[in-house]
């Protein structure tokens, strides 16, 4: 998610432009043509054998230094190679990690052995260039557990799955009561399969003002096995990351409003529907120019602690919402996942790639 520019605050004044085209290519970067030709090199990029150390570790609480290593370094693995980097996940099957950058249309993969190379191009909208997109690329990405990716397809406005091996994809659902998504931002499954999604209009070139927009709301969604599409809130101003408690009981989603920038928790039944649910945490004291980004991405280990990008980095709360500490990078971070042997947590920082080890293991990474 890059927020879109009428709704900027402070906390993106270092030049963030929220999820724009290239034509709203962040302040004092690369255009979008130019970031596409350092793309285009990127299959050479070298793996991180002498990474750059960058940012720091931030402590809220004594717990944080269970997380975390107040050592650790948090290491750079890619130059300023994108535009607005996002959804990462990992495909434990050939032990790598796909991840977008949304306004350039382009996933990417990146392993310790390889280092960087696109992946598939489109990521997402294939067709010829419309006006009403803002973003055109896939945004979210989520590895099911038969090795399937779950994708958020902002510039399609549909969530589709992706066989990485054969890089196809197949349509899960572009409607809710027969009119069109705004651009689906995130994805998670549930234990038992079951699709859940947030669908804001960042992906619009207006958003909620955009002509094409068809959805009275921006919502968060369930997807059955049947195919059918659920509304499970459509009271979010700007919903955005997603992802489940270890139980499966608890879905938590990020709201990317600077005038509102919470985390909710949903507590679902068994099938999926909403019965209950509250502000887990909110981040309106951090905001500030010296803390970019907004809530965004959401990661779960399996303790259940969230790591959740928001001002300044990754904020790492307990299971109750308290908050332990921060992971910092130095610029916004969109997106994060847990690799290697879950004991990695991966950062999409804006223009580039980022990792720090953990003390604690992300969530199906267990077995």
């Amino acid at each position: 998610m890059r927020p879109i520019p009428s709704l900027l605050t402070a906390t993106l004044a270092l030049g963030l432009a929220a999820c724009s085209s290239g034509e709203d290519a962040p302040a004092g970067g690369t255009s979008a043509s130019a970031a596409g030709a350092s793309a285009a090199g990127a299959s050479a990029s070298e793996p991180a054998a002498s990474a750059q150390q960058v940012g720091k570790l931030t402590s809220y609480a004594a717990a944080f230094s269970e997380v975390v290593d107040p050592d650790a370094r948090v290491e750079k693995l890619t130059g300023d190679e994108f535009t607005w980097s996002e959804g990462p996940t990992w495909v434990r099957e050939g032990g790598y990690l796909l991840f977008n950058d949304v306004p350039q249309n382009r996933m990417y993969r990146w392993s310790q052995a390889d280092g960087l190379s696109v992946f598939l191009e489109p990521s997402g909208y294939a067709g010829p260039p419309l006006e009403e997109l803002r973003e055109a690329g896939a945004n979210g990405l989520y590895t099911e557990a038969g090795g399937g990716v779950l994708l958020a397809d902002s510039g399609s406005r549909l969530v589709a799955r992706l066989d990485p091996s054969a890089k196809s994809r197949s349509t899960l659902a572009d409607r809710y009561e027969g009119k069109r998504f705004n651009s689906p931002n995130d994805v998670v499954a549930r234990g038992d399969g079951t699709v859940f999604f947030t669908d804001p209009p960042y992906g619009l070139k207006d958003g909620d003002d955009s002509p094409v927009k068809e959805q009275p709301v921006n919502g968060v969604y369930r997807i059955d096995a049947d195919g059918s599409v659920h509304l499970l809130d459509g009271s979010l101003s700007k919903p955005n990351g997603i992802a489940f408690s270890p139980d499966g009981n608890t879905l938590y989603v990020a709201n990317s409003d600077p005038e509102r920038p919470i985390w909710m928790a949903y507590t679902l039944d068994p099938a999926g529907n909403v019965i209950g649910s509250r502000q887990f945490a909110d981040a309106s004291d951090l905001m500030g120019d010296d803390a970019p980004g907004l809530p965004d991405g959401v990661a779960v280990s399996s303790e259940g602690l969230l790591f959740a990008t928001g001002p300044g980095g990754v904020l790492v709360f307990a299971p109750d919402g308290r908050r332990l500490g921060r992971i910092e990078t130095g610029s916004a971070i969109a997106n994060v996942a847990f690799g290697d042997d879950g004991r990695t947590l991966y950062m999409t920082s804006h223009r580039f790639l980022a990792r720090v080890p953990l003390k604690v293991t992300g969530l199906g990474f267990q077995g």
